[in-house]
């Protein structure tokens, strides 16, 4: 479950130093299931490598219109049932009938899965008319509530449940956008109008999706809290370790880099000498946020842990020796 230091409002925007001890700092991450089954193994000896710096959590995405949906609903499974890791399981619900949303998050509970990341999703790409079905679930708002009242007619239902609820709380988080959504066409003061209304469903805490200057973080989380938002809002960060990962990035989120990040990725003499620039930038943009009273850090990993466990050596989070040594979570016979 996830640490107390999760679970109390944080403020943004306070200035001093401030210690980044793994006691007052969150660390997860983000993987994405292996697109060929062949890459099964190396994924899991992946696993492995994050699981060795202990990370609070770990979130299992899916591509888009649910593509991998059944191989993350196995890894997020495998995770809880094998290893000491808090597995976070994302859903999303476009395209999706409400009958099969709550068939999926039915089956998540049965498998004593019980953190979820609420998403809406991507609309289909080949459909830019694309609309909602009627009574169908179009929003993430939508998708907490229906997460809530789905644990709530189970815990009604079986006693078993309602004490397995008392227990482990159901905990749903959700992502704020601190830049805005381009592909919404909110700005920040909307998404913070959109994150209160996730708030009110019954979102437990926040992921802030990719940023690229640490004020932005900060502007955010002062007006969030300004408004009433009042759970916590974790730090989303990515690695910018090559052009092509930048490019690709930049293309799916709509957030632009920096033109000085690109110009001195592109001056790069190799591509060890551009990982190094990307983790410096990202420690850098850490280091603040987490100044700023940031309860961690959540680090897009695009399933290359060496950058992200680069960066968390770098600010302190973790030991250089724990960046390497393998952890015995999963065992390579499972693979």
């Amino acid at each position: 479950m996830f640490q107390p230091s999760l679970t109390a409002p944080v403020t943004g925007g306070s200035s001093g130093e401030r210690s980044h001890s793994r006691a007052h700092t969150t660390v997860s991450f983000e993987v994405m299931p292996p697109r060929r089954p062949e890459n099964t193994p190396a994924f899991w000896t992946m696993i492995d490598r994050l699981l060795a710096v202990q990370p609070d959590f770990v979130s299992v995405t899916y591509g888009a219109g649910g593509k991998n949906r059944f191989s993350a609903r196995d890894i997020v499974t495998r995770l809880s049932r094998d290893t000491p890791v808090n597995p976070i399981a994302h859903l999303t619900c476009v395209g999706t009938s409400v009958r099969t949303v709550e068939s999926v998050i039915e089956d998540y509970l049965d498998a004593d899965v019980r953190t979820f990341l609420a998403l809406r999703g991507d609309p289909p790409a080949d459909d830019p008319d694309w609309r909602p079905p009627p009574g169908g679930v179009s929003s993430a708002t939508e998708l907490v509530a229906l997460i809530r009242s789905v644990e709530t007619r189970r815990c009604a239902a079986n006693g078993s449940a309602a004490l397995r609820a008392a227990v482990s709380p159901l905990t749903i988080s959700v992502a704020a956008f601190p830049s805005g959504n381009p592909a919404a066409g909110t700005n920040p003061e909307q998404e913070v109008e959109r994150l209160l209304l996730k708030q009110a469903a019954g979102a437990s805490f926040a992921i802030t999706q990719l940023f690229w200057d640490a004020q932005t973080y900060i502007s955010f989380v002062d007006k969030a809290r300004q408004a009433g938002v009042y759970i916590p809002i974790l730090a989303g960060l990515l690695v910018p370790s090559n052009l092509r990962r930048l490019s690709r990035t930049c293309d799916l989120t709509g957030i632009t880099p920096p033109d000085s990040l690109v110009e001195r990725l592109r001056a790069a003499d190799n591509a060890e000498a551009a990982s190094l620039c990307g983790v410096a930038e990202a420690a850098r943009i850490a280091r603040e946020v987490l100044e700023s009273g940031a309860p961690g850090l959540h680090l897009y990993t695009y399933n290359k842990p060496e950058p992200a466990l680069a960066l968390l050596e770098q600010i302190g989070l973790v030991e250089p020796a724990e960046s390497v040594e393998p952890s015995a979570g999963v065992k390579p016979s499972e693979s």
